[in-house]
Formats: C-alpha cells, sequence, structure tokens
C-alpha cells in the first residue's frame, strides 16, 4: 500500500511517499507509522487514543469520517493520504 504525506506532516516523515507492508486496518498502519516516526508525528496523528482533529486521514480519496474511521480496513491497494487541517483567511 502507498502512504502519501502532505503540507507540514512531510517534516516529520522527510518523504512525500512510502511503500508499506500491508495492514489489516487503518489504527494498525498509524501504530506502525507512530513508532517510525517518533513522538512528534504521533501527536499530530494522535490525540489520547483517537485521531487528532489536526489531521485528515483519506484512503483511495475518500476521508475516513465517511468510512469507520480508525477501524477502517484496509487492502494491499490502498492509497492512504495524510493531510494537516489547514486554515486560511
Amino acid at each position: 500500500m502507498k502512504v502519501k504525506y502532505f503540507a507540514y506532516i512531510r517534516d516529520y516523515t522527510d518523504s512525500k511517499e512510502i511503500q508499506m507492508e500491508h495492514c489489516n486496518s487503518l489504527n494498525e498502519l498509524l501504530i506502525i507509522l507512530c513508532k517510525r516516526y517518533g513522538a512528534k508525528f504521533q501527536s499530530k496523528i494522535f490525540k489520547n487514543d483517537d485521531l487528532s482533529d489536526e489531521i485528515i486521514i483519506l484512503i483511495n480519496g475518500r476521508n475516513i469520517v465517511h468510512l469507520q474511521g480508525l477501524d477502517t480496513l484496509l487492502s494491499p491497494e490502498d492509497e492512504i493520504s495524510i493531510f494537516p487541517v489547514v486554515a486560511g483567511g
């Protein structure tokens, strides 16, 4: 599966995208990514045991809010995009 990072999330990962081994769920994937990238990355992804309100995650272009959230099941062909919430003015 492909994981793509956007905006300042790239600062924590030092990459635009990576290929990952298959994970069963989004939560499993995010836990692995947090172990890989450390506490700063984790603080942007999770708030306690829930997804942080500072982040938007799309799976194949669909917001996980409209799927099963962290419990969304993944397949090896999925593309996961991780964005920070951006405010404009």
